[in-house]
């Protein structure tokens, strides 16, 4: 299984608030984000890790460089106007008759549950893409998910007009036809993750959506808070458990 990260992002929203370094190296319970990443990924056998991030980001490239030697990961550096086109560069260096599970830098998530989630996609051979969406919405601009009966995804929405209880979490695992969507969407101008995956649809691309009980996207200070209370709950979860 190989997985993707997208960390090309300026983080702006996080600046203007006075943080200073690049969005993937916020810390929760002192481990950064790329690094929390990265190590999920390993525990769930992973055979390549490509990463991009934006030319500019000189601190999270000597901390990449200095802290990874591993051919485990693959660093490309190229500042892009969209994931979309993030996504774009990465798949030039992947074998795209592999598997791939794509994730921005700031989706946090609970770890067991995404090890179900990476195995319920490679045992269902039926489809090309399997969605993480959540109930949990604390988004500027969400993007709504309808799905049928069988979780099949039927739309991506702006507006929630359907009443449906799920948005997308902003995981992706994807194979075969959906990879090949990706070069034909961005060389006919797409240019937002959202309308890409409108476009799958579009392509009759088969796409399930996978329920995870709660995702946390970091965009501003305050959401460091909730997700290191969120990573608290299930440490403690974990440990009652066990």
């Amino acid at each position: 299984m190989n997985y993707a990260i997208i960390a090309a992002g300026e983080g702006s929203r996080l600046a203007k608030e006075g943080f200073s370094l690049p969005k993937p190296m916020v810390s929760l319970h002192g481990e950064m984000l790329i690094d929390r990443l990265i190590s999920v990924f390993t525990r769930n056998n992973a055979e390549g890790i490509y990463i991009i991030i934006n030319e500019e980001s000189e601190k999270l490239d000597e901390h990449l460089s200095g802290t990874y030697t591993s051919e485990l990961i693959r660093l490309t550096r190229k500042s892009t106007p969209s994931s979309l086109h993030s996504f774009y560069e990465l798949l030039k260096t992947v074998d795209q008759n592999s598997s791939i599970c794509l994730t921005t830098t700031d989706t946090v998530f609970k770890e067991a549950e995404f090890k179900e989630y990476i195995a319920e996609f490679l045992s269902n051979k039926e489809i090309d893409g399997l969605m993480a969406v959540t109930t949990f919405i604390d988004d500027e601009s969400p993007l709504f998910v309808e799905v049928d009966s069988e979780n099949n995804i039927t739309a991506f929405a702006d507006k929630n007009d359907n009443q449906t209880q799920f948005i997308s979490g902003g995981i992706y695992c994807l194979r075969g036809k959906a990879l090949q969507v990706v070069t034909e969407a961005v060389e006919n101008g797409t240019n937002r993750m959202r309308n890409f995956q409108r476009q799958l649809l579009e392509n009759d691309v088969k796409l399930k959506a996978y329920p995870f009980s709660k995702i946390v996207d970091v965009d501003h200070m305050a959401d460091i808070v909730t997700a290191e209370n969120f990573l608290k709950e299930e440490n403690e979860m974990f440990v009652t458990a066990n």
